[in-house]
């Protein structure tokens, strides 16, 4: 299901960096994210609440311009 909150979400799995941009356009990576967070938030109905509940505040970030 498409995101109101998400626009796209890209993961780099040999570095665990999960690089997400908004439909703001605002765009940040997440460090160290497992792959296993990932494939949840894939599997997700919602991936704005799953972003929200399992990686939002739970990671490392660097916002990218």
């Amino acid at each position: 299901m498409p995101s109101s909150v998400i626009r796209r979400f890209d993961y780099d799995a040999a570095e665990e960096r999960l690089d997400v941009v908004f439909v703001t356009g605002k765009r940040y990576s997440y460090h160290e994210v497992p792959a296993a967070i990932v494939e949840e938030m894939r599997a997700a109905f919602s991936k704005g609440s799953y972003f929200n509940a399992r990686i939002r505040d739970h990671f490392r970030f660097t916002r990218l311009r």
